[in-house]
């Protein structure tokens, strides 16, 4: 092979490598496993308080984006009167699924996983 063709190779691979480096911000979303409606208040230790309302029963929100740090959620579900918190740490680089137990005492639990 050619020294040019080393040189664009080797570019390449070094371009693909720095790719694969950068840091995405955390993000989160909802999956409700109950059968009824759910309403979510997610509060960050810093920053202001954010609603996810009315996540049907069986159903997922899309991600979205969240800042690193620590958030509190906690949940109003339909028909319940138990509002189960759960507390997460949001760390760059991982989605998060806050999901509504279908269980009884209703309970939330977070799952994390790589982006």
């Amino acid at each position: 092979m050619s020294r040019k063709r080393w040189m664009v190779l080797f570019t390449l691979l070094l371009l693909v490598g720095l790719s694969g480096c950068a840091n995405d911000p955390p993000s989160m979303r909802i999956f409700n496993e109950r059968s009824s409606k759910a309403n979510l208040q997610i509060k960050p230790d810093a920053g202001n308080t954010f609603n996810i309302n009315d996540v049907p029963g069986g159903a997922g929100t899309a991600y979205q984006d969240i800042s690193e740090g620590g958030y509190l959620v906690t949940a109003t579900i339909q028909n319940e009167t138990v509002s189960p918190e759960v507390r997460f740490v949001a760390s760059e680089n991982n989605n998060y699924t806050v999901v509504v137990m279908n269980s009884t005492p209703p309970a939330l639990r977070v799952d994390a996983t790589e982006k």
